[in-house]
């Protein structure tokens, strides 16, 4: 005898409704997942928001201190941190007379020491020349393209329009513009960090590293670093009661060995007790630092602000 199968359609249901819950599960599991990844991440948003506001402010208040003419460099005030919060600030005072001034260098037209700069940092000499010329044909007010320069031609054929901008740099970060930066940039990550455009012009002697007043004067480091030294007095510690700060660039150069009469050129790069001063100061609460960088002129008479600039500190 043969016995035929006979589906049951209630069966066929009950799978295909067993499948579709099934999917419907793990949809909603995912849903859910997206979800409270989401909200998590909002979370973590908001905290940050609310750490990096603190630290921010507590940053402000480094600032604030440092500002204070009465506060000296090397007051321990400057550094304060809250061991049972984890909340503090670091300020730093420094002169930015320490840094060449690279609007001064291009406008006396000083490539020179521009060029001689870039060849030490390991540019070639046909390179730093150019780079050189590029940066005195970008503050000129004429459109005549220096011998290795570049001008609105060069600029235009690289698809860059409505420059050089014919005028002196407004901000530290315009002098990357200019072409042939980007191979510096390669060479010196960290050039910036030996201009500015806001000191009074000269290299300020009393402040500078010995690397840039040996750059600025041609000579060895070591024999630069007599600067310093002299500057430290006698305990070799700079903003101690027995600094020793030169009072001319002429005192100074003469232990370099250099005759101001004789060579002008060198002179002529270099000053003291610039006015001009750089404020820096990291605030950290909860993980989250920021980091507020304000550049004043005369802190310690009639200040003025010429800069403010903040910063996430990863």
């Amino acid at each position: 005898m043969r016995h035929s199968a006979i589906s049951n359609p209630f069966s066929n249901h009950r799978g295909a409704a067993l499948l579709a819950v099934l999917w419907l599960v793990a949809v909603l599991g995912i849903a859910t997942m997206a979800a409270l990844r989401v909200i998590s991440f909002d979370m973590e948003l908001a905290s940050a928001k609310i750490h990096g506001s603190r630290a921010r402010q507590v940053a402000e208040m480094g600032i604030a201190l440092a500002s204070n003419p009465a506060v000296k460099r090397s007051d321990p005030l400057l550094r304060q941190l809250n061991a049972e919060t984890g909340e503090g600030f670091e300020a730093r005072i420094v002169s930015e007379g320490g840094r060449f001034n690279i609007n001064a260098l291009v406008l006396q037209e000083d490539k020179a020491l521009l060029r001689s700069i870039f060849t030490e940092w390991g540019l070639e000499f046909d390179a730093a020349q150019a780079v050189a010329d590029a940066l005195g044909d970008w503050v000129d007010a004429d459109d005549n393209a220096a011998l290795n320069g570049a001008e609105e031609e060069q600029y235009e054929a690289l698809g860059r329009i409505n420059q050089p901008f014919n005028r002196y740099f407004y901000d530290i970060s315009e002098v990357s513009l200019v072409l042939g930066m980007d191979l510096v940039e390669a060479v010196r990550p960290d050039w910036r960090n030996w201009f500015t455009v806001w000191s009074s012009g000269g290299l300020d002697l009393n402040e500078a590293s010995a690397e840039l007043i040996a750059a600025a004067a041609e000579c060895e480091i070591e024999q630069a670093a007599i600067i310093g030294e002299m500057v430290s007095g006698p305990d070799g510690i700079r903003d101690t009661e027995d600094d020793v700060p030169f009072e001319n660039p002429a005192a100074a150069l003469d232990l370099l060995g250099i005759d101001m009469n004789a060579r002008p050129d060198l002179a002529r790069r270099f000053t003291v007790n610039d006015a001009t001063t750089r404020i820096e100061s990291i605030g950290q609460a909860e993980g989250a630092k920021r980091k507020i960088t304000v550049i004043v002129r005369n802190r310690t008479g009639k200040p003025a602000l010429l800069e403010r600039t903040e910063e996430i500190i990863p």
